[in-house]
């Protein structure tokens, strides 16, 4: 098939948009599936896990292909919840385009942001769907000014929809322009063409002159037609709004209700016409692998051949690991080089998914998105191309985890076992860290929140069979250095009957403040111009020097910021030795920790939570005794929205409060705004200190 008829779909949004029950519509549609899937029943193909089936939440990205009106979508379902992120993220690193999905009701919400900002990091081009029009409170205008005034997109309404006595079936497509009418039975029948009800035709008139006229500022013929006060044919301004979605200077904004099987296939219609080919966009770039510059690889079915591991999955029988193919054609059988670990992969099968069903493949071709197996060594964001003019693709950068909990089996002869286990989980899953307390023989596992490990944990039973004890959740701190020393140390000692020499002289540099409250990255190391080493025993230098601030002095936690400058060095004499110098440098380094003053990092969270006027100041209350803080209050008819930020420590248990405060009528979200310092009185009363 000629990649102008492919597109690279992802389906995004806030939790419960409605985001697997618009993918399970389009399955249906497209005739992949004969029976629609429902979430609220349990049934979605598309939430093939048995954890998603139970939460009725999808938690995994989940890929299959679909033919209409002669294109194939190549079509990710992605996780809404905020712990599932870097499903996300990754995800959007090799789609061509998306669909954002908003709740009618609720408007853009706090995931829906997240997500946008993810397309516009990624240059991905979207449209947006409003769903759940048929619900009480719905309003499409509304969801467009708040995709203007929330995220600053350019949205632009392309269809309205018609409510008639409390039921939604009628859509127009303002580009037509034509109104379409939904059957009411379960199926969903074709829809039928229809006059424009004279009860809209004013207001459709004024939504189709402001799209005429906004597609006019960068379109020729539609400025022509529209300097000429006359109406330019709907070839004309499919075109030219195809070119300023390509361009990402318009969100076009279609309606319907999912669960209701209204506007799907407007929506896909949209998808062919507006969202971008392989062909499209810009050719991917990597950097060579021994070198300086950029190297490009076009989509070319019988170029190098290119590849990019997004996602891996840890199957019982054959791990998966997903690639989108960039250039050159992938068959079973065939070797691709990885440039990362500089080794040779050999590809088992080539696999197109459904969800989680397989069809082998004979070859794959540029803008395919498919599963390989057979992969040893591959990890999430390694690149597969060929040995000669080997490249390296930009990575996937993964959010550092916030939470930890303490996971040992409930039998000891279980201990290789639970090992193992979660060894296969943090292989599939960036964002879950493992690590082993070596003073304990716990096992701590970070994540991005409390159910991302409370997953790990039911799969740790249902997958593995395991029976483990996993302890209360705790906040992943970090260290950071907030005033720094400056240290010298000698080595003079005999080794191996001879007398080894060495001095180093370091300076601890305090983190930038801006840098911790972002992103904290661990201690860099620097040399200064006049520092005074030989040059053959800093490699050594850095190894030690960088493995040994990788935990922090005062708490044990990881050590993060600022930087370990190496400023001096006793002169290289006939007795000096690597050994010297090392040694030298760690006892330096200890030295000047033990002088620095450390403080502690915690993560802080942004909030959103939403819920009827009448129990907002209870809510309100329970923030400020969090120690919250609160950004911005606003009313949305009966419904109140609060947003702001607070320490995550503070947050453990508040869904359960919530509820309570609310009557189970409030909404609640939290998503990682970076890390703050924590004074020595709350140390204290956190019981981190004794004083």
């Amino acid at each position: 098939m000629s990649l102008e008829l492919v597109r690279n779909l992802g389906i995004v949004a806030h939790i419960d948009a409605g985001k697997t029950t618009v993918s399970e519509r389009i399955l249906f549609y497209a005739g992949i599936e004969r029976r629609m899937g429902e979430v609220h029943e349990g049934t979605a193909v598309m939430d093939w896990m048995e954890e998603e089936r139970k939460r009725g939440i999808t938690i995994t990205s989940a890929a299959t292909t679909v033919p209409w009106k002669g294109h194939t979508i190549n079509l990710i379902d992605t996780p809404g919840h905020v712990d599932f992120t870097v499903e996300v993220e990754r995800c959007m690193r090799v789609l061509d385009g998306a669909v954002l999905v908003l709740n009618a009701v609720s408007g853009v919400q706090a995931q829906s942001e997240t997500v946008w900002h993810q397309m516009q990091r990624h240059g991905v081009p979207a449209l947006a769907f409003v769903n759940q029009l048929d619900r009480p409170g719905a309003d499409f205008m509304a969801c467009v000014a708040d995709l203007k005034q929330r995220l600053g997109a350019p949205a632009v309404p392309v269809q309205f929809p018609i409510l008639t006595g409390g039921e939604f079936r009628r859509v127009v497509d303002l580009v037509g322009p034509v109104a379409w009418e939904y059957s009411s039975e379960d199926q969903g029948q074709v829809p039928q063409r229809i006059e424009i009800p004279a009860e809209v035709a004013d207001e459709v008139g004024v939504l189709r002159a402001e799209l005429i006229e906004l597609l006019a500022e960068g379109d020729e013929d539609v400025l022509a037609a529209f300097s000429q006060d006359r109406e330019p044919t709907s070839e004309q301004l499919h075109r030219a709004l195809r070119a300023e979605v390509l361009h990402r200077r318009l969100l076009p904004v279609f309606a319907g209700s999912a669960l209701r099987n209204v506007g799907i296939q407007g929506l896909l219609d949209g998808v062919l016409a507006y969202l971008p080919s392989p062909l499209d966009v810009e050719p991917v770039c990597g950097k060579p692998v021994d070198g300086e510059g950029e190297i490009r690889r076009p989509p070319d079915v019988d170029g190098p051949r290119c590849a990019l591991a997004f996602k891996l999955e840890a199957d019982p029988h054959e791990d998966l690991t997903f690639v989108r193919v960039y250039s050159g054609t992938l068959r079973p059988g065939e070797k691709l080089f990885n440039p990362r670990v500089g080794r040779m992969e050999r590809i088992s099968r080539v696999l197109r998914m459904h969800a989680d069903a397989r069809q082998p493949l004979e070859q794959a071709l540029p803008g395919d998105i498919v599963a390989l197996t057979g992969l040893r060594h591959t990890v999430t964001g390694d690149t597969l191309c060929e040995h000669d003019g080997a490249l390296l693709l930009e990575e996937v950068a993964f959010p550092d985890p916030v939470i930890t909990r303490v996971v040992e089996p409930r039998a000891t002869k279980d201990r290789d076992r639970l090992r193992a286990a979660l060894d296969r989980l943090a292989f599939e899953d960036p964002s879950f860290v493992v690590r082993e307390d070596e003073e304990t023989g716990q096992w701590l596992i970070a994540g991005m929140g409390e159910l991302h490990l409370e997953i790990k944990e039911h799969r740790l039973q249902q997958d593995f069979q395991l029976e483990v004890a996993v302890g209360t959740p705790r906040v992943a701190y970090r260290e950071a250095i907030a005033k720094g020393a400056r240290c010298r140390a000698s080595v003079d000692r005999v080794l191996g009957g001879e007398r080894v020499l060495g001095e180093v002289e370091l300076e601890l540099v305090p983190a930038d403040p801006d840098q911790l409250e972002s992103r904290p990255e661990r201690p860099s190391l620097e040399w200064a111009a006049d520092a005074s080493v030989p040059e053959e025993y800093r490699s050594a230098m850095t190894e030690v020097l960088v493995n040994s601030v990788e935990v922090g002095p005062r708490f044990g936690y990881p050590l993060s910021g600022g930087a370990v400058r190496v400023v001096g060095g006793g002169p290289p004499s006939e007795r000096s030795a690597e050994l010297g110098y090392t040694q030298a440098a760690l006892q330096a380094l200890r030295q000047g920790l033990q002088e620095s003053e450390i403080c502690l990092l915690e993560p802080v969270m942004s909030f959103e939570v939403t819920a009827p006027a009448e129990f907002m100041s209870g809510i309100l209350g329970e923030l400020n005794a969090k120690k919250a803080t609160i950004a911005q209050l606003e009313a949305e008819g009966p419904v109140r929205r609060v947003v702001g930020r607070v320490p995550l420590f503070h947050m453990f248990g508040f869904a359960t409060t919530l509820r309570s405060l609310s009557q189970g009528r409030a909404g609640f979200s939290l998503a990682p705004a970076g890390f703050r310092p924590v004074s020595e009185a709350e140390l204290e009363g956190r019981g981190l200190i004794w004083r």
